[in-house]
C-alpha cells in the first residue's frame, strides 16, 4: 500500500523538526560561539532506492556521519559535512587553520560527531516529546566503505522492511553567511504509519481530540 502525506502533515512534521532544530542551533552556537541557524525549508518522502542515489552522488564530496534512532521508532540519521563545514566548524571549534577537506584526523572527527549528537539528539528529543514516544539516538558512528552500497543491502536483506526516507535539507547559518547542511532522516514503514497516525489523531493546539 502507497502511503501519502498531506500538505497539513508534511507542515506539523516540518515544525516538530524545526523545533528540535532550534534547539539543537543553541546549543551548537555554543560550541560554535556564534549564532547559528538551523531550520527545514524542504522535506520530501522518497522511496530507499531513490536515497541510495541521493547519498551516492553526497558520498565523495561529504563525510557522512550516522546515528541510528531505536525504541518505538525505528530509523536513521545521515548528516553530510561538506569541506566547507569542517573547514569552519575546524576554525571557530578546535582553533585549527586545515584546508578544505573532508579528510579529517581524530579530533576532526570527534567533532564532527558531537555535532551530529547534538543535532539528531534534539530531533530525537522532539519526536518522543511531541509524539509521546520512548525514542533515544544512538551513538553517532562514521561509517566506513561505501555506505550507498550498505543501504542497498536493506533491500535485498530486508525484503519486508519497505523504508520510506524523509529527506531534510537545512541551513547552517551564522552572521555572515549561510552553508546548505544536508540532513536525512528515513524511518521503517511501521514508524512512518505510527507518526501519520498519531498525527492524524491528535489535535497539537488543544490536546487529544474527542472520539468520534
Amino acid at each position: 500500500m502507497e502511503l501519502h502525506m498531506t500538505e497539513l502533515e508534511r507542515d506539523i512534521i516540518r515544525e516538530i523538526l524545526n523545533i528540535g532544530l532550534a534547539r539543537a542551533a543553541d546549543s551548537f552556537a555554543v560550541i560554535a560561539q556564534e549564532k547559528v541557524l538551523l531550520e527545514v525549508p524542504n522535506l520530501d518522502l522518497m522511496p530507499l532506492e531513490s536515497m541510495v542515489d541521493l547519498v551516492r552522488k553526497y558520498e565523495n564530496t561529504h563525510k557522512i556521519i550516522q546515528s541510528d534512532i531505536r525504541g518505538d521508532f525505528h530509523g536513521t540519521t545521515l548528516m553530510l559535512f561538506s569541506g566547507q563545514h569542517v573547514q569552519r566548524l575546524s576554525k571557530v571549534c578546535l582553533r585549527l587553520d586545515v584546508p578544505e577537506s573532508v579528510e579529517v584526523n581524530a579530533m576532526q572527527e570527534s567533532l564532527l560527531l558531537e555535532m551530529s549528537n547534538i543535532i539528531t539528539g534534539a530531533l530525537v528529543t522532539q519526536l518522543a516529546n511531541i509524539l509521546k514516544a520512548n525514542v533515544y539516538g544512538a551513538p553517532p558512528v562514521s561509517p566506513s566503505g561505501d555506505i550507498a552500497n550498505s543501504l542497498q543491502g536493506l533491500i535485498i536483506h530486508n525484503p519486508g522492511w519497505k523504508p520510506l526516507i524523509f529527506s531534510v535539507i537545512t541551513q547552517f547559518s551564522d552572521q555572515n553567511n549561510s552553508v546548505e547542511l544536508p540532513l536525512m532522516l528515513f524511518f521503517d514503514r511501521d514508524t512512518f504509519v505510527k507518526i501519520l497516525e498519531i498525527i492524524r489523531t491528535y489535535n497539537f493546539l488543544g490536546g487529544p481530540n474527542p472520539t468520534e
